[in-house]
This record gives C-alpha cells, structure tokens and sequence, in this order.
C-alpha cells in the first residue's frame, strides 16, 4: 500500500518509520526540513509542500495526517482537499474533537473525497510495540485502510477495530484518555501515600516492581511509573505542572451531556488544572476567610 503522511512530529515520524519498515510506500510531507532528512535517511520518501506530496501519490490517493488537533489539522486538511480529487482518501490521525470530526466529514465527503477519522493511542513506545487504533468510518473506506493498520497494531488481529461511522474513533479516544487520566491520578496519590510514610523508608521502585507481577493494579502506566521512580527516586527537579491536551475536558463535557457521573475523571482533570497555579487566589481567600470569622493566623509572603 502507499499512502502520504502529513506531519512528522515524534508521534507522526514514528508511525511514517513503522509503516515503511512495514513494507509501504510512504510519502511524508513536514513543514520543517530537519525530520523530512530524517525519514529520507532511513529510506522513506519525502515532499517539500503538500502539492509536491499530491502528485507523488498515484491516484485514487490516501493521505494520513498526524498534527496536533484543532486549527492545525483544520488548516491543512482544507488545504488538502483543494489539491485532492474525488475518490481520494483522507484520513484524521489527531485526538480531534469528535464534534469536529463530524463537522469537517460532511464538508469533505461534499468533495467526493473519503475520510476516515482515527484514535491513536501508544505514545513514543509505538514504533515498537505498535499501536491502539481506534477507527471511524464507512466499513469501505477502513476497509481500504486496512493493511497500513495491520502494520500500525501490534498484531494484524489485534489492538486496531472500526468501531463505528466516522466520529466514533475519535469519540473512543476521548474516553479513553478521560480514563487514563483517571488511572494517573490514582497511581499518582497512591504513590505519594507510600512515600509519606517516613518511618518505613520505602523504596517506591521496588513496591512498583512487586506490583507488576500479580497485582490487580498492574498495567503499562505501572510500568512506566516504575521507569521513572528508577530513574529518579525523589523526582528531583521535577515541577508538578501537569498539561492536558483537551480530551479529559472533552470526555466531562460528555459526561454532562449524558447526565452521567464521571467524579473520578473529572477530579482528575481539576487536578491538572491545579498544578499549573502558583499560590492559588482560592487558597488565599480561604486563608483570609478563616482569619476574618476566627482570628486565625494568615501566613504572609517573605
């Protein structure tokens, strides 16, 4: 199969390099020069434009993008489309909004052109161990997909499915990062529980290894906690500034929608939030609050 690959960021250059030692024809476009020496390095072709990439494609084409969602993704995919020809296949590899998603495949498909929109979930560790596909689509235009997935899973059989119409893979993403942030915060608390314990010194690796083996708590975010306390027991200059790249606000925005409880996920999305205030304003009132009805002591700047 051949198929274009606009956007050579780490996720996008790892996914291009898995496809092409998979036995494709990949073509990939990137506004900077540096990754596009780089894939042209390990053997893969390469397009200075997107016009360049469009014509290096036979036709009926399939262009896969890998950019960071929202105005990005938005921007090319129009750009895209006015270089495409009915047909041709594009497909969403960003953790777009699902609302999004089905608001651009109605304009798209107006073009005659397919798409297809695809959760990725695997992270840097892809290239090697393949990774999560979350797919939605036309049965016929994942079906034409179908052997650049099998390379991109970690088996043929397994790790990658259609879920549903186009919308649905990237709806599945989205919960499936409100759930991950869920699991990060558990293991986060759980963690600094351990280590406030003083008196017993433990050693939060080693309980992290015992836990990898047996436990009901074992899993691949266990796996890389473990990595990183090895690596940095204490954390050392670490700052506890935790991002979020809009899914766990995506997955509670559905939650009140549906009228369904999400405490956890939503907790966990308050606590990203959290991290990133220095000397929160709420904190100060409260201090202030408790001095004003009891007289208590207001701890002030040095």
């Amino acid at each position: 199969m051949e198929l274009g690959i606009v956007g050579l960021g780490r996720m996008g250059y790892n996914m291009a390099l898995r496809l092409l030692r998979g036995g494709h024809r990949v073509v990939a476009y990137n506004r900077s020069e540096g990754p596009r020496l780089r894939f042209a390095s390990e053997g893969g072709e390469t397009a200075a434009s997107l016009e360049e990439l469009v014509q290096a494609l036979e036709r009926p084409r399939v262009v896969w993008l890998m950019l960071p969602a929202g105005e990005v993704t938005e921007s090319h995919l129009w750009a895209l489309c006015d270089l495409l020809a009915p047909g041709d296949l594009v497909v969403d590899g960003a953790n777009s909004y699902y609302k999004d998603t089905l608001r651009r495949a109605e304009k798209v498909r107006g073009r005659g052109l397919g798409v297809v929109g695809v959760g990725v979930s695997g992270g840097i560790w892809g290239l090697e161990h393949g990774y999560s596909l979350m797919v939605g689509g036309e049965e016929w235009e994942v079906e034409r997909l179908k052997p650049a997935l099998e390379t991109l899973a970690p088996a043929p059989d397994r790790g990658w499915g259609r879920v549903g119409p186009v919308g649905a893979g990237h709806f599945v993403k989205m919960v499936h990062n409100g759930i991950e942030y869920g699991l990060m915060q558990a293991y986060a608390e759980g963690f600094a529980i351990l280590r406030g314990k003083e008196e017993f010194a433990l050693d939060l690796a080693q309980v992290g290894r015992i836990w990898q083996h047996g436990s009901v708590v074992r899993s691949w975010l266990l796996d890389l906690a473990v990595r990183a306390l090895e690596e940095n027991p204490a954390l050392d200059g670490i700052v506890g500034y935790v991002a979020d790249s809009g899914e766990g606000r995506w997955t509670v925005l559905e939650a009140l929608e549906q009228d369904v409880s999400a405490p956890v996920i939503t907790e966990s999305l308050l606590r990203r939030l959290r991290s990133r205030e220095e000397n929160p304003f709420a904190d100060r009132l409260l201090a202030v609050l408790r001095a004003q009805f009891g007289g208590h002591e207001v701890r002030r700047q040095e």
